[in-house]
């Protein structure tokens, strides 16, 4: 294997790069919160109401599916090209849903903006860690937790507001400036990537067998308690096709002469490790966003948009601790401190919520939720750059879209899960959301008490296990240039 000498570059040079990644990252990550508040508006246009989840789930199979295909592929071909085949797919995507006049049609594009932006968010993290060292790649993380923050808080603000005052295609055809400028300034700023002499190749059927894999799991997760009984025979069925399809894909990775995951990757300790580790923390907090506001409703008593602005703290505290992480891994040694100090802090706040679901005041409540998001923040940055720190820069590219997409996959199975307990409530809850906020009686608020004591319950014996992982996980030095990862130890 050859490597092509690093380049190195400059502060100002890397922060330019990572603003064109960003806005590539932000076609990605907007994408998936802005069409929410537009969806009745759709609905009421285009009717055909019961196919409308399609719009939403078609998007989550593409972009999840495709994730590790373009970490190999960027892996072949290189970071610049692949990543501006991922910007002009969404883009396509993104005119086609613009121009449809059916949900079916819609759904289909909606796929089709999915298969590229699957490859937006992997891909940035890939490049900078093709331009930054590891020891100073945390510090650059908060910018891609920044781009999350402001897609979770502008994107459902954003999609209503077009939808309302333009038209509900405005949420589509602001893609393109966006996407536009994306390829333009990464198409000229990544050309000084440094390219891997090293000859790979694709394993087709691995991919297929993968993506046969992750598509029924997605649809019974969710499905699952919404559209068919948990226990149904369709939800069952999907379950296992994905098992047999999973299975057949682990055949394939053992028998293949280059997998579409390479071994080295897959048994590494520390990509194993530390991808258990962030899936989960990534589950309970994505989980935790998708129930809250039935919580802030139904058990404290807000209203709608009140409870809108009480979800920030549990938003915003992702920045903060990816932040303090980030900062942490470029000054000390032993980078596993900050992540398990947070960790074991939104331990601590969901324990206390979980002990009185109902009577805490709103400021505590407030305080708690952000310790929480500050906490699981810290794993995000910190597990992705010790990822790329244990392998070598020909599997960057793999290595990193692998943990993305198990990452999504545990955001997946804790959401469903919380979900399941939630809604599965005697109907309590899609009672009161079907009814657009219903005032609750005692009785039904006494229900829902319950159902969030044992969700916060879930999510502290997530946690729990989540630091177990990253307690695990093997503490090898962080490189300071691209000299080759540090050994595992025996």
């Amino acid at each position: 294997m050859s490597v092509e000498p690093q380049q190195k570059f400059s502060n100002a040079e890397v922060l330019s790069i990572l603003f064109g990644l960003m806005l590539a990252m932000l076609l990605g990550a907007l994408d998936q919160t802005i069409v929410a508040t537009a969806m009745p508006t759709i609905g009421r246009e285009l009717g055909n109401v019961d196919q409308l989840p399609w719009v939403v789930t078609a998007y989550l199979l593409a972009s999840v599916a495709v994730t590790p295909l373009y970490g190999k592929l960027s892996d072949i071909y290189g970071r610049r090209i692949i990543l501006l085949v991922a910007i002009a797919t969404f883009m396509i995507g993104s005119i086609a849903c613009a121009l449809s006049r059916s949900v079916p049609v819609l759904a289909v594009a909606r796929g089709l903006q999915g298969a590229g932006g699957g490859g937006l968010i992997a891909l940035a993290q890939t490049i900078i860690a093709d331009i930054v060292s590891p020891r100073e790649r945390g510090r650059y993380q908060v910018h891609i937790a920044s781009v999350f923050v402001t897609s979770s808080l502008a994107g459902p603000v954003l999609g209503g507001f077009l939808a309302e005052h333009i038209h509900w295609s405005a949420i589509f055809w602001i893609n393109l400036p966006l996407g536009a400028a994306a390829y333009a300034m990464t198409s000229s700023r990544l050309r000084r990537l440094p390219q891997v002499g090293r000859k790979h190749g694709l394993d087709i059927l691995g991919a297929v067998l993968l993506i046969c894999a992750t598509s029924p799991l997605l649809l019974a997760l969710s499905w699952g308690g919404v559209r068919y009984a948990w226990f149904s025979g369709v939800i069952l069925g999907l379950f296992a096709a994905a098992l047999a399809f999973g299975l057949a894909f682990v055949w394939r990775t053992r028998v293949a002469e280059e997998p579409l995951i390479p071994a080295t990757v897959l048994g590494d300790q520390v990509v194993k490790t530390a991808t258990m580790s962030a899936g989960l923390s990534m589950g309970v907090f994505v989980g935790l966003s998708i129930v809250m506001p039935v919580y802030l409703e139904g058990v404290v008593g807000l209203s709608a948009s009140m409870s809108g602005i009480a979800l920030i703290p549990l938003m915003i505290g992702t920045v903060a601790g990816s932040t303090i992480a980030g900062r942490t891994m470029s000054r000390v040694d032993n980078y596993k401190i900050a992540p398990l100090v947070g960790m074991s802090v939104a331990l601590v706040a969901i324990a206390i919520i979980a002990l009185r679901p109902r009577g805490v005041p709103l400021p505590l409540l407030e305080l708690l939720l952000l310790s929480i998001t500050v906490g699981l923040g810290t794993v995000l940055p910190t597990s992705t750059v010790s990822i790329q720190n244990a392998v070598p820069r020909s599997e960057l590219g793999a290595a990193t879209a692998t943990s993305n997409f198990f990452r999504q996959i545990g955001s997946a199975l804790v959401a469903a899960i919380f979900g399941a307990i939630v809604f599965g409530n005697a109907g309590v809850a899609r009672e009161m959301l079907d009814a657009g906020g219903l005032k609750l009686d005692e009785e039904a608020i006494a229900a829902l008490v319950i159902s969030f004591r044992h969700v916060y319950m879930a999510a502290f014996v997530f946690v729990v296990v989540a630091i177990c992982f990253f307690w695990a996980m093997e503490l090898r030095p962080l490189r300071s240039g691209h000299e080759p990862p540090p050994p595992a130890h025996d």
